[in-house]
């Protein structure tokens, strides 16, 4: 991976021309990427064009082809959909098209194209790409261009940015659109779900996915469906059979709904297809429960984007830019994609083959393959989907017990971690306890043991259904012991942010003094802060940004009828600036104050003349964030004073404390998956523990690695013994030493117009995709 220096950058931009679409179905998050693409092109000095209606403003030419400036993006990054249109053209898949298309790009001296859309967008970019030199020739031979002019513009350079909102692009972790599509479903089956209790009701719900199951998939993992069809794994032969008494067995276990998640492109093992109404009708025939059909259609591309859309768009964006200024005739057409957190090059061609082969696969029957070929995540979610729908009996009781409880401040996802940790414990043949109140309630003896039926829907609810203490073991380290030993509890799983860690890590130095410490336990990162060493992201963190964003949006909103207004923002995360940099970059910040980044009082002063500046163009609204703990003595009230006094006569200044409301609501479909896969791994991880520290009739564990926090890095899930990750940790300020967040700071001030240093920006490398790489990629 290579740094970026800004000065080479600006001589490499000087004099070139770029121009961005957006093609195909729309995605939110497409108008992030319009504003990325146009303020980096911008800010390497290049000219930036942007194409109205898609490829058939391409052919078409004239005003469909604008040169864009600073504030023609402003004010965009919340709006969905994409403000520059987009358009399915006909024209643009004939040679005449391309040929017009060619000659309309020439005329403005623009050799640089990004394109944002799905598979087949991207296919037609590359066509137009290696047409190139014969369409300017065809244009030299009709006399429309000179030769001087084609011999100067010889090569077109074209990288892609995927906007789908069904995630079916290979090689890709995340397209543009598919995390907020998930909201809007979510959002739906939530809804949904209180009705259906309220009458004792079976829902059908069709989610968007013709040809791929992704949305059904990850929707139905983060609800908890009862039965789900996806095109990928059609069920077998005798489904209805199957399907109705799964549904009937729910139901006279206590349940007061179901519900049916398909993808529209459901089909059966001959590849029949299956409707939405077949299964209501098969349901009302065999059960005689009250049944609706909910078609989502729609619904599923509209709204805000979320977060998650926004800040990958905004990265996808910039990293576009710098492909386009790295691109030489020699090197493919690429797609710009994400590879857990970090954006990575993948040839254009090699993914969409690869795409391509799934569907084949489908076509052909053989459906294992199309799994292995969508990659190990979905994979993943598919099989964790399979193990905590349905209870299965264990085959054999493993005489182990593990206890599960919550510590430290509530943060959503917490529940279902919870829940996917029992029914996996269950599913092994442990005896599973929940603790309420943290390592108090361990210590008071709250101690209760727990079935599958007791945690039915606890994916969707937000704070800690269990309750959670910030007390650490320490303050009633005997009492805990004299629990633990009266429960014969061997396996301790403990959910939590930065006291959880330290809670476990106190247990663990006391396994000395005590044998009954001598158990297997594990850590699971819940925090709003994300600030816990071991793991890039805590549970809890992506649902606190979106309610951090969806504040700052009504805030910003709240000015438009006001002239000239700078509101100053505080948010939560104690000395970590995650949450401040990242609801920064979603909601188009115009500056982020952190601890992590120290400033002084002419960093104060710069800021203010900046807005000064702003001010004085159309954009009369200002949004500083500020960290709550970033500065001892310059609070959030000083900043506020300091700009109403330095903007006095140019704009006024409001402050906004956004307190706890970042801790609660629903959590977030990445939340509730995430949640979700994490119980399950930690489960599996502890039962592996148990079973090489069983010895002469009882667990011993006093090794490092038998206490572990369970943490994702880049994608790749690992256990890190909590005693190693003390040299990693600033337990002053309660946060890791390193934190990989840092390096989206450039973006964010780059965005808001600062002049920003990026020799600390590392840019994507190219990466294959190959059945290989999709199949041994661990994928989360």
């Amino acid at each position: 991976m290579a740094s970026v220096d800004l000065e080479k950058l600006r001589m490499t931009g000087d004099g070139r021309s770029i121009a961005v679409l957006t093609s195909g179905g729309d995605a939110q998050g497409m108008n992030a990427a319009v504003r990325a693409v146009t303020r980096m092109g911008m800010y390497v000095g290049a000219k930036v064009y942007l194409i109205y209606e898609g490829y058939q403003g391409l052919v078409d030419g004239g005003d469909n082809i604008k040169l864009a400036n600073w504030l023609s993006i402003s004010n965009i990054i919340q709006l969905g959909g994409t403000i520059i249109g987009s358009a399915r053209c006909k024209a643009f898949t004939t040679r005449e098209g391309r040929l017009s298309a060619a000659y309309n790009l020439v005329q403005r001296g623009i050799t640089n194209l990004c394109v944002c859309g799905g598979d087949g967008s991207l296919t037609g970019a590359n066509i137009f790409r290696t047409e190139w030199s014969g369409l300017l020739a065809e244009l030299v031979e009709a006399g429309k261009i000179t030769e001087a002019l084609s011999q100067q513009y010889t090569h077109l350079n074209i990288v892609g940015l995927v906007g789908s909102i069904d995630n079916d692009f290979c090689g890709t972790d995340m397209t543009i659109g598919a995390d907020s599509a998930l909201h809007r479903i979510m959002e739906v089956i939530d809804a949904i779900t209180t009705t259906a209790q309220s009458h004792q009701r079976t829902f059908v719900l069709e989610v968007m996915g013709r040809h791929c199951g992704y949305l059904a998939l990850v929707s139905a993992l983060a609800s908890g469906a009862d039965w789900l069809f996806i095109p990928e794994s059609p069920a077998a032969d005798g489904w209805e059979d199957r399907m109705c008494e799964r549904l009937g067995e729910t139901r006279s276990k206590g349940s007061r709904l179901n519900t049916v998640i398909m993808a529209e492109g459901a089909i059966d093992r001959h590849g029949k297809p299956i409707s939405s109404n077949y299964v209501k009708e098969l349901v009302v025939k065999r059960l005689g429960f009250d049944t609706r059909v909910t078609v989502l259609g729609h619904v599923q591309r509209g709204g805000t984007p979320s977060a998650f859309d926004r800040v990958l768009s905004s990265k996808m964006g910039m990293e576009a830019v710098l492909a386009l200024l790295e691109a030489t005739p020699e090197t493919p057409a690429c797609v710009v994609s994400l590879s857990g957190n970090h954006a990575v090059r993948l040839p254009l061609m090699e993914c969409v083959q690869m795409t391509k082969e799934v569907q084949k696969a489908m076509n052909e029957l053989r459906f294992d393959e199309a799994i292995q070929l969508r990659g190990k995540s979905f994979e993943n979610n598919w099989n964790t989907y399979k193990l905590l729908a349905h209870q299965k009996p264990s085959q054999s009781k493993s005489n182990f017990s593990l206890a599960i409880l919550n510590v430290g401040a509530p943060a959503a996802g917490m529940n279902a971690a919870v829940r996917s940790a029992v029914r996996v414990g269950l599913a092994q043949g442990h005896k599973v306890y929940t603790v309420n109140d943290g390592f108090e309630g361990l210590a008071r003896g709250a101690v209760n043991e727990i079935y599958w039926r007791d945690v039915g829907g606890w994916t969707g609810q937000g704070g800690s259904l269990l309750g959670t203490k910030r007390t650490r073991p320490k303050t009633c380290l005997d009492k805990i012991v004299e629990n633990i030993r009266k429960y014969n509890i061997q396996a301790l799983l403990v959910i939590g942010g930065f006291e959880a860690y330290e809670g476990v890590l106190q247990l663990v130095e006391a396994r000395g003094h005590y044998d009954e410490l001598c158990i297997v336990m594990c850590v699971i990162p819940a925090t709003i802060s994300n600030n816990v060493p071991g793991t890039d992201l805590s549970l809890g963190s992506d649902t606190a940004v979106n309610a951090a964003m969806e504040s700052c949006d009504k805030i910003k909103q709240s000015a438009s009828g006001t002239k000239r207004r700078v509101f100053i923002v505080e948010t939560m995360g104690g000395f970590c600036g995650y949450l401040a940099t990242t609801a920064g970059i979603a909601v188009g910040a115009d500056a982020a104050y952190i601890f992590e980044e120290p400033f002084n009082i002419h960093d104060l002063k710069a800021n203010v003349e900046h807005l000064t500046d702003k001010m004085k163009t159309d954009i009369q609204r200002g949004l500083v964030l500020r960290n709550e703990k970033c500065h001892h003595h310059y609070t959030t009230e000083f900043i506020h004073n300091l700009y109403s006094a330095e903007g006095k006569g140019v704009f006024d200044c409001r402050m906004n404390v956004l307190g706890h409301l970042q801790q609660g609501g629903s959590p977030t479909p990445f939340d509730r998956n995430y949640g979700t896969k994490l119980g399950v791994k930690a489960v599996l991880w502890i039962t592996d523990k148990l079973k090489e520290t069983y010895r002469q009739g009882r667990v011993f564990a006093d090794a490092p690695e038998t206490a572990c926090m369970v943490g994702m890095r880049r994608k790749v899930l690992s256990f890190n013994p909590v005693t190693e990750l003390k040299e990693h940790t600033d337990f002053e300020h309660r946060m890791p030493k390193e934190q990989w967040w840092l390096n989206l700071r450039p973006m964010l001030k780059m965005l808001a117009k600062y002049p920003t240093n990026f020799n600390e920006y590392v840019t994507g490398e190219i990466e294959h995709v190959t059945r290989r790489s999709l199949s041994i990629e661990t994928g989360f």
